[in-house]
């Protein structure tokens, strides 16, 4: 009797060290682990619930079951045209094999290391053998825009009220057309990724070329195609002010050419009129006195040409017939 108490004792005294020890664990939702024992995997779990493991003697190394992210530091990557742009891209990707991840690769934060050179080389690759265009744009949609830029200003019109001006500058920029564009490169990128990541019991959900900058030697040649379209766009003013310019002075030598046209009739209208009047008054000064209308006239011939002439050798002709007689005989 004393042995059977004694024998129940210590099954109970091991039974409690049992589970004092902790032979009972929980995976919780959203995890998967393994239980390791010396080294090797005994079991794999991927389901949430309570599990038993061998105390002090097997380990859990537990893992996410949720999609996990991956953010890389920008690269600075030569295109096909060799010319450099810095790259950023990130990544989806999912733990699908634990025991295959546990002996590949160990831990999230070695996982993570590993993912730096598999995600850093395919993009390299990718980016490398296209050229820039497909890296920036992802589609030709640029080549439908009718492209131009209107600026709208105010002048002041005759009446005081301002009158609005469009000026419109189109540019006749064509940009090549691209074949794949940025998102098939990125699909590509995780094609070529996919391939390697079951070997780490992982898989990839996608890889996104999240931004892409110019270098400096790219920035410098932009900012050399804005400087054109400005002055494109300055130019466009320039063409617009001398347009201005040749209509306000069109429009000012037409009225200049109407008032002087004007001007010009009245005055031979009235010049017209007072020679009328004037010989009307010399006709009828000539049917009172014919004689006397001829020597004035005379007088009036020599005041002015008289002074006039250098030497005279003779006067015999009938000009000077009044400077002897004023009946001029």
């Amino acid at each position: 009797m004393r042995k059977t108490v004694i024998t129940i004792v210590i099954i109970f005294v091991v039974v409690l060290l049992f589970f004092i020890l902790g032979p009972l664990f929980t995976i919780e939702e959203g995890e998967q682990a393994v239980v390791v024992r010396f080294g090797r995997i005994v079991s794999v779990y991927t389901e949430a619930g309570l599990k038993i493991k061998m105390p002090m003697v097997d380990k859990v190394q537990r893992y996410p079951k949720k999609v996990l992210s991956w953010d890389g530091e920008a690269q600075r990557l030569p295109t096909e045209e060799n010319q450099f742009i810095w790259v950023d891209a990130t990544a989806r990707w999912r733990i699908i094999d634990p025991k295959l991840f546990y002996e590949s690769v160990g831990t999230v934060t070695q996982a993570h290391s590993r993912l730096d050179d598999v995600i850093d080389s395919e993009v390299r690759k990718i980016v490398s053998r296209n050229s820039l265009r497909e890296a920036v744009r992802n589609s030709n949609v640029i080549n439908e825009i009718e492209r131009q830029d209107v600026y709208r200003t105010s002048t002041a019109t005759e009446t005081g009220e301002e009158d609005t001006i469009s000026i419109a500058v189109f540019t006749d920029t064509r940009y090549e057309d691209i074949n794949k564009g940025r998102n098939v490169l990125s699909d590509e990128m995780l094609a070529e990724a996919s391939i390697i990541a079951p070997q780490y019991g992982i898989e990839f959900i996608d890889i996104i070329i999240r931004q892409i900058k110019y270098s400096d030697d790219l920035t410098e040649s932009v900012y050399n195609r804005m400087i054109k379209e400005r002055n494109q766009i300055a130019q466009a003013f320039r063409s617009d002010g001398e347009g201005k310019r040749a209509e306000w002075l069109g429009k000012m030598d037409r009225e200049l050419d109407a008032i002087q046209s004007e001007a010009y009739r009245k005055s031979e209208e009235i010049r017209g009129k007072a020679d009328a009047e004037a010989a009307a008054i010399y006709a009828e000064t000539y049917n009172k006195n014919p004689e006397f209308y001829n020597f004035w006239k005379a007088v009036e011939s020599y005041r002015k040409m008289l002074p006039k002439f250098k030497k005279t050798l003779t006067t015999d002709p009938d000009y000077f017939r009044y400077l002897y007689d004023i009946r001029g005989k």
